[in-house]
């Protein structure tokens, strides 16, 4: 199938855009890539210490010190990035896959270390607390950690254990800085199906109006997220595990395999055999992850992201990805192929159906293979498989406990995934927004068609807590856009704002129109109610909501692609620009930690420029 012209084309301007940094990127992988194996240009002390707590059968293959092995046999050595707790029920699994690991290797003649763990946090636990304010730099964190956990340089290949929202990209970034080494992702899988999330949903709107107690709220909590496994809606960490699909990067279809599946540990050691090069499709060495990961690999991701309605974060994560590989996008590529990418998914919060129905429907095999069927993904791309992204269209099971793969089929229900001939929607949900309040995006995909432009005077918010002091008040009983500032990446760490979900949701289901505008992240867990998400510059930055009053008439227009304040040129000019408000400043970044993310927050770019730290 000939590659759309869309997609062509923003795949050129990205690679004509990134050419400089690109070459010098895979010159440095190239130059690594070339030194001999770490046994060998280490001195005798660095070697020891580095296999010094190996098993003594595993030492003398990983440094050559049997007699009868030639040095220039040393086996291979995986390292593992292991981002195991047991607090976060998506990463709990991912204690035993170690030894798993090694026992793999050990069959195939190499060795395995746990280089390192890096940090895990869940947003579900800290949302609405101070220690969300840490949960978008904690992406940087988990770089830095992979980054410290392969300085020691002894590894020929390496495996990435972790699941969730910023612990993937993280992962990601980290292993891109070594792109020398090849590199397989390994996920656990979704919980299984718990109280649905539409019926939770309800449950959080009923308590946010006082219809239902503590009690009954946690009750509901508990029935949905209920056990091991990543939460099974369509946020941040299913997202990513999509797009690691859609990338190459995954063993085929281990993306919603439950953790109590026959079939996943048999996964695992696929994953094993597949970075050694002898996946089950056939044996061959595994591509480098800084060669992997190019310009149509990118693009590939933001496709899948786009098709399944995918979480807004990656309009931030994938950017920063990107540039850990010397590739420059922004949100005019995805805007772009929105328009033209189809929505082939209805996926909580763009649906009623949970993951674990999406993997029964098809999964993403389905959704990749409609995907490059119909052209709008790249299938000239490497992946850690020799069969290349073909191999992603299929779907693992187990035969005469071997693993085997099969084709996804047509959809198991239309009602959660649809062939690219007859989508949910003609193009993928997401919106970018510009105009005098500056550059914004907006996910449509779950929002209902009359919700798509609203205008009307707004309540200015300088914090969640003040917005729903408000609405505790019944001061928001009317169409209003609510602007929340001081979110953003350099004024607090950027934290998701999912609290203001119930309380917006219920203006909404009254009847009045009701719109969000901030500088703060949403995920999309916005659902039905329009937001205007990661507004830019913000406002710490002097970016325009430092302008806005209280009153001011806003329209956001989904439609036309427009976010403004409907005043005068003349007196919007003319306004003073705010400054945080001192006790915030104050507040801001004291306590639980945030002191020692204070030059993150200083260093941090733009979200349209990922919020990286570290450029």
């Amino acid at each position: 199938m000939k590659l759309h012209a869309v997609v062509d084309a923003v795949t050129r301007r990205i690679t004509q855009r990134s050419a400089v940094a690109r070459s010098a990127y895979l010159a440095q992988v190239h130059a690594m890539a070339q030194r001999p194996p770490g046994a060998q240009r280490m001195g005798c002390a660095n070697v020891a210490h580095a296999f010094a707590a190996m098993e003594p059968a595993d030492k003398r293959r990983a440094s050559a010190l049997d007699k009868f092995q030639p040095v220039t046999q040393r086996a291979p050595n995986i390292g593992i990035i292991n981002a195991y707790n047991d607090l976060l029920s998506a990463h709990a699994p991912l204690q035993y896959y170690p030894d798993v690991i090694k026992d793999e290797a050990r069959k195939w003649g190499a060795t395995a270390q746990v280089a390192g763990g890096v940090p895990a946090m869940c947003d579900g636990v800290t949302q609405g607390t101070p220690g969300m304010e840490l949960s978008l730099f904690s992406r940087d964190a988990i770089a830095m950690a992979t980054a410290v956990s392969l300085s020691h340089d002894v590894f020929d290949c390496a495996l990435m254990l972790g699941v969730c929202d910023k612990i993937v990209p993280g992962l990601l970034i980290g292993a891109l800085h070594f792109g020398h080494l090849p590199t397989v992702f390994v996920p656990a899988g979704p919980m299984t199906s718990g109280l649905p999330n539409n019926e939770k949903a309800k449950v959080r709107e009923q308590a946010a109006q006082g219809l239902v107690g503590r009690a009954e709220l946690l009750e509901a909590e508990s029935a949905a997220y209920h056990g091991a496994g990543t939460c099974t809606f369509y946020g941040t960490a299913n997202s990513n595990q999509m797009l690691l699909e859609a990338m190459g990067l995954h063993v085929p279809g281990t993306a919603f395999v439950n953790p109590g599946a026959d079939i996943r540990s048999e996964l695992t050691r696929e994953a094993a055999r597949t970075v050694l090069g002898h996946s089950a499709s056939g044996a061959a060495a595994c591509t480098p992850i800084g060669v992997l990961v190019d310009e149509r690999c990118i693009v590939n991701a933001m496709v899948a992201l786009l098709a399944t309605g995918g979480s807004t974060n990656h309009l931030i994560h994938w950017v920063a990805v990107a540039r850990a590989a010397g590739i420059t996008i922004d949100w005019n590529d995805f805007s772009d192929l929105s328009d033209v990418v189809p929505l082939l998914t209805r996926v909580y919060p763009n649906g009623s159906a949970d993951v674990n129905q999406f993997q029964a429907a098809g999964g993403p095999g389905f959704v990749i293979r409609e995907l490059l069927d119909a052209g709008f993904m790249h299938a000239d791309v490497a992946t850690v498989r020799p069969g290349g992204l073909r191999e992603f269209t299929q779907i693992p099971h187990a035969v005469d406990g071997a693993l085997a793969w099969a084709d996804a089929g047509p959809s198991k229900d239309d009602t959660v995934v649809r062939p690219a001939q007859d989508p949910f929607s003609a193009s993928g949900g997401l919106r970018l927004l510009s105009g005098n309040l500056g550059r914004s995006v907006i996910k449509v995909s779950s929002v209902p068609e009359d919700r798509h432009i609203i205008e009307a005077p707004c309540r200015v918010f300088d914090s969640q807590e003040a917005l729903h002091t408000a609405f505790s008040a019944n001061e928001l009983n009317l169409d209003v856009v609510c602007v929340v500032r001081w979110q953003g990446p350099q004024a607090n760490g950027m934290p998701e704002l999912h609290k203001l979900t119930p309380p917006l949701a219920v203006l909404q289901g009254k009847g009045f129109k009701v719109a969000l505008v901030t500088d703060g992240r949403m995920s999309g867990a916005s659902g039905k109610v329009p937001a205007a998400i990661h507004v830019s510059p913000e406002a710490a930055a002097g970016g325009p909501l430092a302008k806005v009053q209280d009153g001011d008439l806003v329209r956001l227009d989904a439609t036309a692609g427009t976010l403004q304040v409907l005043v005068s040129a003349a007196e919007w000019d003319a306004r003073p620009v705010a400054t945080m408000p001192s006790a915030l400043r104050a507040a801001n970044g004291v306590g639980m930690g945030r002191e020692l993310f204070a030059g993150m927050r200083r260093n941090a770019l733009a979200a349209e420029e990922g919020a990286c730290s570290w450029l």
